[in-house]
């Protein structure tokens, strides 16, 4: 059985990130200008601390690829770090007091060590330029089939857009989000955002946020409901927890649901003739408070993610702590960081639910080469059409 998956691999100030992808079919070109204007994504943003101003993420391909055609064996990425300094004691000297919000204290106690820097160099979100690299991989797949995910900043803070995404809109609303310092493809709320993070700038704090991906052109029946671990919600939760700072996910209506009574929360079925061409196979929904999945499985309208992200824990005031080698009261360090960093991860949230979606996508339509999946996909979709004949 096709199985996609990835992993990754070093430290925020070592010599580089690494990410091994394997899975992907044979015959796939993969389009590094994409990956790599991703990666510059992830590093931009209203907000975002002098890190971004040393890097220049580029992923650099190692192996599973002939002139730029996956090969169907595991395809590895490099991101070189330019701020490569973890070996030299004097610019990476022991962090002895953790910073509450990190993971600094639980990892010490776990690895038994009172230098917080040993947990946090694997912790830090820096490890997620390469699970965008992953994920932009991934989307090169999907793009194969019509499949589009969309990632985009919700709200920083308490100023919120009321943007609702569609595909007939994705071009301009793609153009509004990148022309966007905070990426919310809403003007007026972008100018909100951004003093919101002015303000807490100056307060030596932090704002986290709430960010979104909307995924197009997905058929009915990815996932599945016969098993709680290929349950297609279930993965992408996983996944999306898995960002760091992540506190919460919720997949269309979410913790709305809990208000409302179950005919303001279900939407409607109808099927159009006409729209049987379509990913969809015709089945229509007037709403879609769901969110694109019923019963784990994709249900033909867009997927709908969104992911809550916590303030930074890195705070320029600090915070009251401990001394972990001494156990006297102290006031956590300062490490360089963001004030905000949401709009990164509007850009991570749209890759780890892409590469969720190409997971499902493999495990549904097997084959070891692009062509086959295509034949299969092709098949499929015609022996769901031919149950309305």
């Amino acid at each position: 059985m096709a199985n996609l998956d990835y992993i990754t691999a070093g430290e925020s100030h070592g010599p580089a990130l690494l990410t091994i992808v394997s899975g992907l079919p044979s015959g796939l070109r993969v389009d590094m200008e994409f990956i790599n204007a991703e990666l510059r994504r992830r590093q931009g943003g209203f907000g975002r601390g002098g890190r971004q101003r040393i890097e220049t993420d580029i992923a650099e391909p190692l192996s599973g690829l002939k002139q730029l055609v996956t090969l169907g064996s595991p395809l590895t990425f490099r991101i070189p770090n330019k701020d490569n300094r973890l070996d030299d004691p004097s610019k990476t000297p022991p962090l002895r007091t953790p910073r509450p919000g990190h993971a600094d204290l639980a990892g010490s106690v776990k690895y038994l060590t009172t230098d917080c820097r040993d947990v946090l160099e694997r912790a830090s979100a820096r490890e997620t330029a390469a699970r965008v690299a992953a994920g932009a991989a991934a989307s090169c797949l999907l793009r194969e089939f019509g499949i589009t995910a969309f990632g985009f900043v919700r709200s920083v803070h308490q100023v919120r857009t009321d943007v609702t995404p569609s595909a007939p809109a994705l071009a301009e609303l793609t153009a509004a989000r990148d022309a966007s310092e905070t990426f919310c493809p809403d003007p007026a709320a972008t100018e909100r955002q951004k003093d919101m993070i002015r303000q807490a700038g100056m307060e030596k704090s932090t704002v986290g946020g709430l960010v979104e991906c909307h995924v197009f052109g997905l058929p009915p029946g990815l996932g599945s409901c016969m098993d709680w671990r290929d349950r297609l919600d279930a993965r992408l939760a996983y996944a999306v927890m898995g960002i760091q700072a992540f506190k919460a996910v919720e997949i269309g209506l979410g913790v709305e649901t809990a208000s409302r009574f179950g005919h303001e929360v279900h939407d409607p079925i109808r099927f159009d003739p006409a729209l049987v061409g379509t990913p969809s196979l015709g089945y229509v929904r007037d709403s879609n408070n769901a969110g694109g999945t019923e019963g784990g499985m994709t249900n033909g309208s867009p997927l709908v993610v969104r992911g809550t992200m916590k303030p930074i824990s890195t705070l320029l005031r600090g915070m009251p702590s401990v001394n972990l080698s001494t156990g006297q009261a102290a006031t956590s360090d300062y490490e360089r960081s963001d004030i905000s960093a949401v709009s990164a991860a509007s850009v991570v949230i749209q890759q780890v639910v892409a590469f969720e979606v190409a997971r499902a996508l493999r495990v549904k339509f097997g084959g070891d080469s692009l062509g086959e999946m295509k034949t299969q996909f092709e098949t499929y979709l015609q022996a769901a059409r031919a149950l309305h004949l």
